[in-house]
């Protein structure tokens, strides 16, 4: 056995190994390869025990019934959890009602138990190699209609990480949207527009994102969290709130909607914790607004 040092943990290297300790294989290949090498692995998502996401996609596509499917799919990914009942126990001839198919994500993995709530199941997404599988799901479904340009994109990600010009990444995602008339026929809300753009803001190695991060009372809609054991040179991280209008809603309603966006997200910015989860970054307070399909106003804010 070699030998090797644990050097101090920083918050992204708790939050990583606190998420995937659901799963015992996970924590296996883990500690594997931190005796063998004497460093962490280049990547939590171990090949041997990573479900691979086509498999999902053939439980969708039982029958004919793959809206249904497709809905919970997209709930999960974009909430993380829901609610539900496992089934213990249906014959192999009901495997295809769609009723049965929360317990199949179940008994695939591909949910696990994480409470109760008035008599229901709480099942949520068990670890982040299993979260990253979802949103692999969302953006072939999103890629089928949307030809987004996935190297331009890198770039983008690549100049909000090192050098803080975020903007262009955040335009091309909304403009992806408001161009894929086939996803809008689909996407309806705030909610749902926001499973589109952490779809395709998982997509950078370099962040370590999730929805509803708790940040100072308060629950933000994404942060980008520079994932300093991977890419230690990461120089910006993101506060990311975003905001959702109807079509007719009138510029009184935006700027009203704007107003209190600046107070939430100016509240998410302060505090240890979010201190602790950009260390040794700059770190950026973003509001995207879009009224109907459309970008309505993107702009940073000023921390207090």
């Amino acid at each position: 056995m070699p030998d090797f040092k644990l050097l101090p943990m920083g918050i992204a290297d708790f939050r990583r190994i606190r998420q995937e300790m659901f799963n015992s294989n996970m924590v296996t290949y883990y500690v594997n390869t931190l005796l063998r090498r004497g460093t962490a692995p280049d990547s939590m998502e171990d090949p041997n025990a990573k479900t691979d996401y086509t498999k999902l996609r053939q439980l969708i596509r039982l029958d004919t019934i793959d809206s249904y499917r497709r809905g919970i799919v997209h709930r999960i990914a974009q909430d993380g959890y829901i609610y539900s009942k496992v089934k213990d126990y249906f014959p192999a001839i009901e495997l295809i009602k769609k009723e049965n198919f929360i317990s199949l994500l179940y008994y695939y993995g591909m949910i696990t138990m994480t409470g109760t709530y008035h008599g229901e199941q709480r099942l949520g997404i068990p670890n982040n190699n299993v979260r990253r599988q979802y949103y692999d799901f969302l953006l072939d479904e999103y890629q089928r209609t949307a030809d987004l340009d996935t190297w331009e994109l890198k770039e983008a990600f690549v100049s909000a990480a090192y050098e803080g010009e975020w903007r262009a990444l955040l335009q091309y995602i909304a403009d992806s949207y408001r161009e894929d008339s086939a996803v809008r026929s689909a996407i309806e809300g705030e909610r749902h527009l926001q499973g589109y753009f952490l779809a395709y803001l998982n997509m950078y190695q370099g962040y370590l994102t999730a929805p509803e991060v708790e940040l100072n009372h308060g629950y933000c809609d994404f942060f980008l969290m520079p994932d300093k054991l991977r890419q230690p040179d990461i120089a910006h991280s993101y506060i990311i709130e975003l905001k959702y209008l109807k079509a007719d809603a009138t510029d009184a309603e935006a700027e009203a909607q704007w107003r209190e966006a600046e107070a939430q997200i100016r509240q998410y910015g302060q505090g240890e914790r979010v201190a602790l989860m950009s260390r040794d970054t700059q770190l950026h307070l973003v509001i995207i607004q879009f009224r109907g399909p459309k970008l309505l106003r993107l702009d940073d804010v000023e921390k207090d």
